[in-house]
């Protein structure tokens, strides 16, 4: 499959840094061109530079914030304008929130559903019927490790990493006899800034983790085989068999003791 992507076009979202650059970096050297979306301007274009020195490759970028309501409608136009067909769609843009109920704002978590939920659905829907029409083409949505239990204190990035699995999976069932495939990419802790963003700062630093090297390598592989989920690293991959044999409360009160924020020091009268 990834033989058929040479001189072809892959649309990346968040593609300015961690996983999604690392797509990007990877596509470009099997011989792909690049749509490159997310809000960060200056990362995507030297990143494009680097891609174009190194591997002659073809890069578009859109600066777009994906968590407007119009998003994935206005990505779709403008690559209608460009004139070029999406063999790969990497829905990579995503976003989390770690921290108590209390002191997190509703507004933040609307916004981080928007482009974890409803933009993936959205791009998905505009360019699969596409890829279906044509009988080649391929999705990766990225999920996560933890889409496979609740996760407390990031209950509500959990849950959509479970729709986004769960919604992938379904639509690999269905295109994958028409020539397409939808396949979920859950990686567990990576070496990127979402923990730093997400509200657990030096959290990545006291944690074990894989690099995003690795998790593109395998993802391509998996898609490779047509698989309908990957979750790379064989520890990672055992975490998620092991929650299957434990209680759910068990699982989510294990959880607790990963994100539970630090006790607030009393001040002395």
């Amino acid at each position: 499959m990834l033989d058929s992507f040479n001189d072809r076009w892959a649309l990346i979202t968040g593609a300015s840094s961690g996983i999604g650059a690392e797509f990007a970096t990877q596509l470009a050297s099997r011989g792909m061109h690049l749509i490159l979306a997310a809000r960060r301007k200056d990362r995507m274009t030297a990143l494009a530079t680097d891609l174009n020195t190194r591997h002659g490759t073809r890069c578009h970028i859109v600066t777009i914030d994906l968590a407007e309501p119009e998003a994935g409608q206005l990505l779709h136009t403008e690559i209608t304008r460009l004139g070029v067909e999406v063999e790969l769609l990497i829905n990579n843009a995503g976003t989390g929130i770690i921290g108590q109920i209390e002191n997190t704002a509703p507004a933040d978590i609307q916004r981080m559903l928007h482009v974890n939920l409803l933009t993936l659905t959205d791009l998905t829907w505009r360019f699969l019927p596409e890829m279906l029409q044509r009988r080649h083409g391929a999705i990766i949505n990225v999920s996560s490790q933890a889409a496979f239990q609740p996760v407390a204190f990031m209950g509500a990035y959990a849950a959509s990493k479970s729709y986004i699995l769960h919604f992938s999976e379904a639509l690999w069932a269905e295109a994958r006899s028409r020539g397409v495939t939808v396949m979920a990419l859950c990686p567990g802790v990576t070496r990127t800034d979402f923990f730093d963003t997400a509200g657990a700062v030096g959290w990545l630093e006291k944690h074990s983790s894989q690099t995003p090297q690795r998790v593109v390598k395998q993802a391509l592989r998996a898609l490779e085989k047509r698989r309908q989920y990957v979750v790379p690293g064989w520890k990672d991959y055992l975490m998620t068999l092991l929650v299957r044999l434990t209680t759910r409360r068990t699982a989510v009160n294990e959880s607790k003791r990963y994100f539970r924020p630090p006790k607030e020091k009393k001040e002395s009268p």
